[in-house]
């Protein structure tokens, strides 16, 4: 049978920059060996599939992949996905909502112009408590850092689960950020843990004077992906690490991430996080897509 397929870089406004995403629409025919077949042969970071929805008033159903695993949430999928549709019929597909296996996401979409658009997607599952990591020197020697490099102004080593699982590593300098790299001896013992989806390197600042955060993400071995260009899953878990850093008043809170740079794939997140009595009671993570290809795959 043959589907069509699009491809889109997201968390960017141009082609070729961001993280690259394939979207396999009408997959209603498709069994979940299938789905990961054709998202190994994409080889992307993630690849979607477009179902008909269970409850006809959501926009559809949504299954994604990396090319060793299904994902119950992410977000440059979510977001590049939302901005596909809504170009194909703006009218209709602003607001859009998605069934993912971790639950219903809502995205609005606007600023179509062109093959580009901007998309925010509110967060399906809030930050869990962070757990603390008790051996920092280790994850040094597993990230190619000095053990000196690990942490900065209340920043350490935390695991946080928001639906996916991430080891976050605060570094002190961009310089750390851009010579870290994992063991490979040492990503299964890292980052082989069930349910791990990756290692989140930052620092503070970034190559724009706006940025707040810059980083990389190290995937686990189940992912089949060594680095990810963009990660909207990470940022939608980034807030749950951040109110255990530091001291974040009751408002909205904004963050401009950049990730990717160091792969030549620049990307920017940007991070909204409502605070009240204390606590995260939404995650917002927005960014832009632009159309690459479209085309036809035979299954």
């Amino acid at each position: 049978m043959d589907f069509q397929f699009f491809t889109l870089d997201v968390f960017t406004t141009e082609r070729f920059a961001g993280n690259g995403l394939a979207v396999v629409t009408g997959a209603d025919g498709l069994t979940g060996g299938q789905m990961q077949m054709v998202a190994r042969e994409f080889n992307l970071s993630e690849t979607v599939f477009v179902q008909t929805p269970q409850n006809p008033v959501n926009t559809a159903r949504v299954r994604i992949f990396t090319p060793g695993k299904e994902l119950p949430f992410a977000g440059h999928p979510t977001i590049g996905t939302a901005v596909l549709l809504a170009s194909q019929s703006p009218e209709t597909c602003t607001d859009i909502l998605f069934e993912q296996a971790l639950g219903l996401v809502s995205v609005h979409v606007d600023d179509i112009t062109g093959d580009c658009g901007y998309a925010q997607l509110a967060a399906p599952a809030l930050p869990e408590t962070p757990r603390p990591v008790q051996d920092p020197a280790g994850l040094a020697q597993a990230i190619g850092v000095d053990a000196a490099d690990i942490g900065f102004d209340g920043h350490t080593p935390h695991l946080v689960k928001a639906g996916n699982d991430f080891l976050f590593i605060p570094l002190k300098s961009r310089q750390s950020v851009d010579r870290a790299m994992i063991d490979p001896a040492a990503r299964e013992t890292v980052l082989g843990v069930a349910g791990m989806v990756g290692a989140f390197v930052y620092c503070r600042g970034g190559v724009s004077a706006a940025a707040s955060f810059y980083a990389r993400m190290f995937g686990s071995p189940a992912s089949g992906i060594v680095e990810d260009p963009a990660t909207g899953s990470a940022v939608a878990t980034f807030p749950g690490l951040l109110i255990a850093s530091e001291t974040l008043e009751d408002d909205t809170h904004r963050w401009h991430i950049e990730q990717g740079f160091a792969m030549g794939r620049p990307s920017d997140l940007f991070l909204e996080a409502d605070i009240s009595r204390g606590n995260i009671t939404q995650v917002r993570v927005g960014g832009h897509a632009v159309m690459v290809s479209q085309g036809v795959i035979t299954i």
